[in-house]
């Protein structure tokens, strides 16, 4: 090492800056040689393990895997347990060792409770060798403000950081739940996700919220970084939003930030994004990028109510939204490419659900006659054609019977088959329940298949697969079923009445006697 007198030397003519330090929290993942740490160890959970054991330290581990593998639902019997120490004692015996290591458990655990396995034993490779505790460090040490702030909202929500990961159900009519949904959709504004949004299944009404939580230690330095936008979480937030509203992209990424802001109930925030999204609609002359904003201010009007925030303001701009919308889609779907319909595909879809969802009537009445408007169009690529008679479908404002006149008119000699398979897939795509129970859509559509000639059949027939590629496979289980059915019907009188050659028949009769022993 060098002399300290040259470093002193060095720093004499600096200026002296005033620091503070703090301790983060970590965890026995980042401890070992995985993560990258130069001074980690192989299994931080195995030694922490022969650290607090003193007697029966291979009987107190097989304990502790056969319990995890049983909270995985594995089967781990006490039988297993007494037959995979006595084969640890043995292999170490073998080995000339008085205790069984770390390498000599796994190769039992291994044979005796995973059966051979990897699978189970990365499972306790993650959970027990190398663990998932969380440090503590003592409530004097130095933090700062925002940290504070974060540990307070904590404590008084009940909701303390933990390692390991954890679903959270939260019923938004409560208010300790709807303080924990704001703080956590706060702390994913500044970049600490702590929580992530799982999707809600099995509940009715729109007041749950399912979170999986797990706490980083390098949440702790992420929090350090956020100090710079405020003191509090609430502060914080605000400031971040407000950062991102100014460097917002487009329309899209406003309406999304409305949304997480509503979410976090940031009131302060959402006056000024409103009046930016005004600003910005009045702009914006792309039919697409109004569709895309839509759902967005769709979630954030229609759930408004249940998070007590105040989102009237956003009705005025979803009604002049949907009046653009109507406006401009029939022209922005004139003269597409395959690439470009399968876009404006998915936009109608996600426009078609946010106006559902909305449940306004003039809003509905507005779409419905747009896409009735698309339907008619004569030069309407297939994709989107099929698909608008299909929404109209399923929203009762056409019968089967109009969508069997369409079928046919789609089918027919004069149309392309590229255009009637793209028809079809509009029609059906992702939804094959629709053609299993509509005779009238089935029988339209083996008589167009069965109408094919050889050439046009084999040029429709990879567009046509796509489309049935959309299905689940019990639905395309179901129509194989149906069609090897229907084909089988006749068989026995074409059989019938198709001559028998006797002559080839009789040569395997001295075969088949041979195998009878007759």
């Amino acid at each position: 090492m060098p002399p300290a007198k040259g470093d002193a030397a060095l720093l004499k003519d600096l200026a002296k800056v005033k620091t503070s330090a703090t301790w983060v929290p970590w965890t026995n993942g980042r401890l070992c040689f995985a993560s990258g740490y130069g001074a980690g160890i192989e299994s931080p959970g195995w030694y922490g393990h022969l650290w607090s054991t003193r007697e029966g330290v291979v009987v107190r581990w097989m304990a502790r895997v056969a319990a995890l593998l049983r909270e995985e639902d594995l089967d781990a019997s006490p039988a297993q347990v007494i037959e995979a120490v006595r084969l640890a004692e043995t292999l170490a015996a073998l080995r000339g060792r008085s205790l069984p290591d770390l390498a000599e458990v796994n190769e039992a655990v291994q044979t005796v409770l995973c059966f051979g396995g990897d699978a189970p034993l990365r499972l306790i490779r993650q959970k027990l060798i190398v663990g998932e505790r969380l440090g503590r460090v003592p409530s004097e040490t130095p933090t700062i403000p925002l940290q504070h702030d974060l540990t307070r909202e904590q404590k008084r929500l009940r909701l303390l950081p933990e390692a390991t990961p954890k679903m959270l159900d939260l019923d938004l009519r409560k208010p300790t739940d709807l303080a924990r949904s704001h703080m956590l959709h706060r702390l994913n504004l500044l970049g600490i996700p702590w929580g992530v949004r799982e999707r809600v299944t099995g509940k009715s009404g729109t007041f749950h919220e399912l979170w999986q939580l797990e706490w980083q230690p390098e949440f702790a330095v992420h929090l350090i970084e956020a100090g710079i936008w405020g003191n509090t979480v609430l502060d914080a937030a605000i400031a971040r939003a407000q950062d991102k509203m100014t460097h917002a992209a487009d329309l899209p990424a406003l309406t999304l930030l409305l949304e997480h802001v509503l979410l976090a109930d940031l009131p302060q925030s959402v006056e000024t994004l409103v009046r930016r999204l005004q600003a910005e609609a009045a702009r914006a002359n792309d039919v697409g990028q109004l569709m895309q904003a839509l759902p967005a201010l769709a979630n954030a009007l229609r759930y408004g109510d249940v998070r007590h925030t105040d989102a009237t303001a956003l009705s005025t701009i979803i009604d002049e939204f949907v009046a653009r919308i109507a406006v401009g889609l029939p022209v922005a779907c004139a003269s597409l490419n395959d690439e470009a319909a399968m876009v404006k595909f998915e936009s109608i879809l996600q426009t078609d659900a946010a106006i559902s969802l909305l449940q306004v009537s003039a809003h509905l009445e507005t779409w419905h006659d747009v896409l009735r408007r698309l339907s008619d169009q004569q030069t309407l690529h297939g994709l989107v054609a099929g698909r608008c008679y299909r929404l109209l479908l399923d929203a009762g404002v056409y019968e089967a019977s109009d969508v069997q006149k369409r079928l046919s008119l789609a089918f027919s000699a004069a149309s392309e088959p590229a255009h009637a398979a793209a028809w079809i897939e509009g029609l059906l795509k992702g939804s094959g329940q629709l053609l299993l129970h509509t005779e009238v859509l089935w029988a339209v559509l083996d008589e167009w298949v069965l109408g094919l000639s050889e050439e046009n059949y084999i040029a429709t027939l990879p567009l046509v697969r796509r489309t049935f590629a959309t299905f689940t496979l019990p639905e395309r289980r179901r129509m194989g079923e149906r069609i090897s059915h229907e084909a089988g019907r006749p068989a026995p009188r074409q059989a019938a009445q198709s001559e028998l050659d006797r002559t080839r028949a009789e040569a395997v009769l001295p075969t088949i006697a041979r195998l009878l022993g007759v």
